[in-house]
């Protein structure tokens, strides 16, 4: 496990201890001080695409789990670069350790990147699952899973909140083609709160759009974490399914006291986003004290 290095930095944000690429450090946020208690402390490691582990207020959250190895699927047809084999990289660790005190399952739609045959074949069957909707969820009991629960607004869980949020996978041109609309299917995002704690906000695999506004007025997060591999379709190059560098921007401006996480680059083919184009980008516009892009493996502290 890797914990983000606090020479890079720590800046204090509207209260939250955060590790970013900066020219200051403030203070090793690496390690949770005795006053912190486990009820308020937030921990968010970066596993591999979108799949993130949240431990929120002492309970352990994964989030879209692609757990496959390097190579094991094929690259979606009728992507960007589709001759790719997914996953483009191996996990930084095995799936015993991913796995490793996870109490419950959150996936925001069941595309393959974010819920894969390793996946359902290697998360434990009793554990609970978060779904989005009843045709989600009904495709998961199938796969075997006994405790899956839909998300329809607000539930809690072990005294963490989770809210579901909307969104839309592509642009409203995209969608206006009925093809493309069943390719991108449905999508949520997630909300996860608790008294005391900072509240993360999970976007999922939407663009921006009014729903994401909602959910910043909302919910007033400290922390929001984007999928900005700016995922491309054959067809529509100039118009990304998820998120990018000027929705990293518009991040920063949306949610002026968050801080802002940006992942699902570098691992699976249709991403035209990279972690590096991202950090020139973020340098180039100066929001690099609010912007973090962690490599697989590592932890970020709140």
């Amino acid at each position: 496990m890797k914990v983000f290095n606090p020479l890079r930095s720590a800046i204090v944000l509207s209260g939250i201890a955060v590790l970013v690429a900066s020219g200051t450090a403030y203070a090793d946020t690496s390690v949770t001080t005795a006053t912190t208690s486990v009820a308020s402390s937030v921990e968010v490691q970066q596993i591999r695409n979108a799949t993130v582990k949240i431990d929120f207020s002492g309970t352990t959250f994964l989030v879209d789990p692609m757990l496959s190895p390097k190579g094991g699927f094929p690259g979606f047809e009728g992507t960007y670069r589709s001759e790719l084999r997914n996953p483009l990289v191996e996990m930084p660790f095995s799936v015993d350790e991913v796995l490793k005190s996870v109490e419950a399952v959150v996936v925001t739609h069941t595309h393959t990147d974010h819920w894969d045959e390793a996946a359902q074949q290697q998360i434990p069957k009793n554990l609970p699952v978060f779904v989005q909707n009843e045709v989600d969820a009904k495709t998961i009991r199938a796969q075997g899973f006994k405790d899956v629960r839909v998300l329809k607004g607000t539930t809690t869980f072990n005294g963490v909140k989770l809210s579901k949020t909307g969104g839309q996978h592509g642009t409203d041109l995209f969608y206006a083609d009925p093809e493309r609309a069943q390719m991108g299917g449905s999508v949520m995002g997630v909300v996860f709160s608790a008294p005391k704690a900072k509240t993360v906000y999970v976007a999922g695999d939407t663009v921006w759009r009014p729903e994401v506004d909602q959910a910043l007025a909302q919910h007033r997060p400290d922390v929001v974490i984007l999928n900005t591999g700016s995922a491309l379709v054959s067809g529509f190059e100039e118009h990304p399914i998820i998120m990018g560098k000027q929705d990293t921007l518009q991040a920063t401006k949306a949610a002026p006291k968050a801080a802002i996480v940006a992942v699902h680059m570098d691992s699976v083919n249709h991403m035209s986003l990279s972690r590096k184009e991202l950090r020139e980008f973020v340098q180039e516009n100066k929001i690099r004290d609010r912007v973090m892009i962690p490599e697989d493996g590592e932890v970020m502290k709140f």
